[in-house]
């Protein structure tokens, strides 16, 4: 058994291992057989989340080249799900058949994710000759992670009808007695999962004749199986190991009748909602933080409790710290940092950075530090090696996040003076505080929202910013973190960043030759381009905006919309908000809804690019696809007023879409 240093050390060497491959790939160099070894091995469920995020995205990557690749030489799926399958399954089966249980339960792991990124070439090996019958041996007497693993997969696998189709009927037998083993509600909850999804795969497969093993009676099986996730929620206090298997075997359920009435209950409403409680934290955890970040400016080392007593002591309200802050710097308070700044003492300039921290804490305050503090700041942090991230101690990062904080609500002008090579000298403290581990997510935040302002300062910031090593790929790792604030300042620096470096530009698919990694970027950014969070829309969407000037984005935006057919609904609804994603493709609400004026600029934007007679678009095929999207009624709503009232920028290039669609309403009839 590994210890944790070892195990952290094991997690740092595959991790750069999944660096190199990435390298590798942007580089359209095919990958080492050590990297991908290590590709494998990143899933395992002891490496920490964050490891396990960055692989999901280097083995998304690997199977877009693949694909890419195939596609220009034989535009056929077939042929690259082959070649996929060729790569993985034999890195799958060596580790399948070794007799340690570590080993297994990496084969296993891997291919749990590859269902998850490319389902195809995952289902091509899963239904390949003596594969299941390798996962059947499995499952006699497994210890209880590898039983874990195993019916996870089998979840992933169910899902998917040519999987069905040579599930073993042994599988199901085995997944029955986990659902009713009460040892270990992780792996009931799994086995439960993926009879479920079996189930449900009947329904539909029964249809087409397609031999799948017998469940018996689904309704009562389904009620069954309901009643044990519900017990299970609601007599757990510890839910965190098999929350998300249960809840999506509810959602599955909740189809049915009778188990729609059992959900129909007060206590069971209840406990749902308390799990949804539970699950939102991400914000307290951040006031945590702040409340971290005050005591160690006080200089308060006490224990936790006695920590959290004296924080919620009345004195310590926000409004007494503020006034104190302010006594201090209308008692000449700057006039002493600037002596101590310079002092050698580590512990003086420590403290330095702490009270500089909870002096720009409040926003009042920030002019009065802006005269005389910066220098101050940047002479602390210079005297801190930092030539890299080994060697830059986590003291360090206290006076970076106040100096970020001040480069945030002020301009890059105000902060460091007209002299640009100040500016530019800001770019390294900032970036290396995004890229630190010893970072909480709120110095990540505060960092990439300086990094924004100052990648709009010019395109000479904005071109240093990017060839940060390691920035861009931690900034994109970022954009799928849990909290929405992170998720916006990565989403607005990429955007700021594609705006002012030919770098960045090219590498989002602004430009011919861009490769395969295009259609992966531009997919990225249209997927930010739909979640919840305005500000983020309105970057990701920007992003868009600018990139598909280009023939290259053009032509990735409408790949996306002929393999899936989303890219020009999520556009849509930018432009109109009641469009509908899914079933309903293209369709909008009765009821007209306003839009965000910036949104549907940007989507405006977008569409009149893309249907520009510039772009070397196949027309017929154009012409389905903005039919399935509905854009003749988005557009006709938008210019008859029915989405309320825009400027006359919005209209005009609005009203260019409209004429270009009406040719190719025109050129449909004919």
């Amino acid at each position: 058994m590994e210890t944790g240093s070892a195990s952290e050390s094991n997690a740092q060497k595959v991790e750069e291992s999944l660096d190199a491959l990435l390298d590798r790939a942007r580089c359209s160099q095919s990958p080492l057989p050590q990297q991908l070894s290590s590709l494998v091995t990143a899933f395992v469920p002891s490496h920490p989340p964050p490891l396990h995020t960055k692989a999901y995205l280097v083995l998304s990557t690997l199977c877009q080249n693949v694909r890419s690749s195939v596609s220009e030489k034989s535009r056929q799926e077939e042929a690259s799900t082959q070649s996929l399958a060729h790569i993985f399954q034999p890195l799958i089966a060596s580790r399948l058949s070794e007799s340690k249980d570590s080993d297994i339960i990496t084969g296993v792991s891997f291919l749990y994710a590859l269902f998850q990124v490319d389902r195809q070439s995952a289902s091509y090996i899963f239904q390949d000759d003596g594969f299941v019958d390798l996962l059947s041996t499995l499952i006699v007497s497994p210890s209880t992670p590898l039983s874990l693993a195993v019916a996870r997969l089998f979840a992933q696998a169910s899902g998917h009808k040519t999987c069905r189709m040579v599930f073993p009927t042994e599988a199901v037998t085995w997944l029955r007695s986990q659902a009713c083993q009460a040892d270990d509600h992780a792996v009931r909850a799994a086995g439960i999962l993926a009879l479920i999804k079996l189930s449900r795969g009947m329904t539909s497969d029964s249809s087409s004749l397609v031999k799948t093993p017998s469940l018996g009676n689904v309704e009562r099986q389904d009620e069954e199986l309901a009643a044990q996730l519900i017990e299970m929620i609601a007599g757990d206090t510890d839910t965190r190991a098999f929350v998300n298997d249960a809840v999506e075997g509810l959602t599955y359920l909740s189809v049915t009748p009778s188990v729609k009435q059992s959900l129909a209950d007060t206590t069971v409403l209840k406990t749902l909602f308390t799990l949804v409680r539970k699950r939102t934290k991400s914000a307290s955890k951040e006031e945590q933080q702040v409340a971290k970040l005050h005591r160690l400016a006080q200089g308060e080392k006490q224990s936790n409790s006695k920590g959290d007593e004296e924080l919620s002591h009345p004195l310590n309200a926000d409004i007494h710290v503020q006034t104190r802050c302010r006594t201090a710097i209308d008692s000449g308070v700057l006039d002493v940092l600037a002596v101590a700044a310079v002092a050698e003492s580590a512990a003086s300039r420590e403290l330095v950075g702490r009270i500089y921290l909870s002096l720009v804490e409040d926003k009042r305050n920030r002019g009065r530090v802006l005269q005389g503090g910066v220098k101050n700041l940047s002479r602390t942090i210079k005297s801190y090696p930092s030539s890299s991230l080994d060697q830059l101690p986590s003291e360090a990062l206290v006076p970076i996040q106040a100096l970020a904080k001040l480069a945030i609500t002020s301009s890059p002008i105000q902060v460091f003076g007209p002299n640009e090579g100040n500016t530019m000298d800001a770019v390294r403290p900032f970036s290396q505080l995004v890229l630190h581990p010893s970072a909480s997510a709120l110095q990540q935040f505060e960092a990439m929202m300086a990094l924004t302002n100052l990648a709009s300062h010019s395109p000479a910031c904005a071109s240093k910013v990017a060839s940060f090593p390691n920035l861009l790929n931690r900034v994109e790792l970022l954009l799928l973190d849990d909290h929405t604030l992170v998720r916006r300042a990565s989403s607005e620096l990429i955007c700021n960043l594609i705006a002012g470096s030919d770098e960045v530009f090219a590498r989002y698919g602004g430009k011919e030759g861009s490769g395969q990694f295009r259609t992966s970027k531009i997919q990225l950014l249209v997927a930010m381009s739909d979640v919840e969070d305005l500000p983020t829309r309105l970057a990701a969407s920007g992003a868009l905006a600018m990139l598909t000037s280009t023939p290259g984005a053009c032509c990735a935006v409408f790949e996306l919309q002929r393999e899936r057919h989303r890219a020009f609904s999520v556009i849509s609804r930018l432009i109109d908000p009641s469009v509908h994603i899914g079933d309903a493709e293209g369709e909008s609400e009765v009821t007209p809804v306003k839009g965000d004026p910036g949104l549907v600029h940007r989507g405006v934007v977008c569409f009149r690019n893309i249907l520009s007679t510039e772009k070397s678009l196949p027309r017929t095929e154009l012409i389905e696809e903005v039919e399935r999207a509905g854009l003749f009624t988005v557009f006709s709503k938008l210019l008859n007023g029915n989405l309320g009232s825009y400027d006359s920028t919005i209209l005009q290039s609005a009203a260019e879409v409209a004429k270009k669609l009406a040719e190719f309403s025109t050129h449909s009839d004919t």
